[in-house]
């Protein structure tokens, strides 16, 4: 594991920095359970050098915009599903501690992922434009049962999504690192090598993977260039897809649609053609919320296992970005 090269036991942590959306609530609940430790709770665009100096601890999604450096921070617990934000390179010394954060997001999205099929197959959004002309205009309704998602990443949020759609009746390919998976909900599972090959028999292509070097650019335009009127679904990252290529594959009949929570920049700039294509569901990347009590207790549990002298379960390997 990619790991600081200081020692966990030589860490105490004292000065912790709450830098997060729904910050106060995280703060209060640390405070709670932890009435030894000095918090101190910021909105990001406030935290100041003068806070990382003082601190030996920041728990944040990720460097706050406006500090500078890290200060004599030493730990940082991440509060998101990801923790490509503090994998930049130049972002993270060596010698900090880098956690993430133990909450579940697997049941969240997988629900986010349902709304989205449900609202394209069953063609919620025309309707709803029709209805808002007074249009009264049958459609042919197909079921979602029968049909065959593929789906990338079949870690906690794959499984959960995994076993939503098994329930629904869809049938579920997954395509993993590893190319394997002991979960029922699953079909089948294939390596990454095959997604290419796989991806034309999808009726849905779900992303539920991280930033990492090795997705990074995965549906690339060649890997949705083989899709077959397949509808994109992504609640991973934005860098996994390869986005430029989007609006040409919708034009080119590779893709019928796509609902997207993630971006290469975000906020999604005013400028890019996925906000007015009628095909594509934009939301604002909240597929998967951290709550204050989940963001808190993992920072507590994480904190437990530093001070019995171990690297917390939840420490990040920054090799693999997760």
């Amino acid at each position: 594991m990619n790991t600081p090269a200081a020692a966990p036991q030589h860490f105490v942590s004292r000065h912790v920095v709450v830098a997060a959306t729904g910050g106060p609530a995280i703060a209060a609940r640390i405070r709670e359970a932890r009435p030894d430790l000095e918090v101190r709770e910021r909105a990001p665009a406030d935290v100041t050098a003068d806070d990382l100096a003082w601190a030996d601890t920041l728990v944040a999604f990720r460097v706050p915009p406006n500090a500078g450096t890290l200060g004599n921070v030493r730990w940082i617990q991440s509060t998101g599903a990801g923790v490509d934000p503090w994998l930049v390179p130049g972002t993270l010394p060596d010698g900090v501690l880098l956690t993430r954060s133990s909450e579940s997001y697997g049941p969240m999205i997988a629900e986010w992922v349902v709304s989205r099929l449900f609202a394209i197959q069953l063609q919620v959004l025309p309707l709803y434009d029709a209805q808002r002309r007074s249009e009264w205009v049958p459609r042919e309704i197909a079921r979602v049962a029968g049909t065959h998602a593929v789906l990338l990443g079949t870690g906690d949020i794959g499984r959960a999504t995994a076993n939503a759609l098994h329930a629904l009746g869809v049938r579920v390919t997954g395509v993993s690192r590893s190319g394997t998976s002991g979960h029922p909900a699953f079909d089948r599972v294939l390596p990454v090598s095959a997604l290419a090959d796989v991806v034309g028999e999808a009726d849905w292509l779900i992303v539920s993977t991280p930033d990492t070097p090795e997705t990074r650019g995965l549906v690339s335009r060649d890997v949705l260039s083989r899709c077959a009127n397949a509808v994109l679904i992504n609640a991973g990252r934005g860098a996994v897809v390869e986005e430029t290529a989007l609006p040409e594959a919708l034009e080119k009949g590779w893709l019928r649609g796509a609902a997207l929570d993630v971006f290469v920049q975000e906020p999604l700039p005013a400028s890019s053609p996925l906000w007015s294509d009628p095909r594509v569901i934009v939301s604002p990347h909240i597929s998967g919320l951290t709550t204050a009590a989940g963001a808190a207790q993992a920072f507590v549990d994480n904190l437990r296992e530093l001070e019995a002298g171990r690297f917390p379960s939840w420490t990040v390997d920054r090799s693999r970005g997760y």
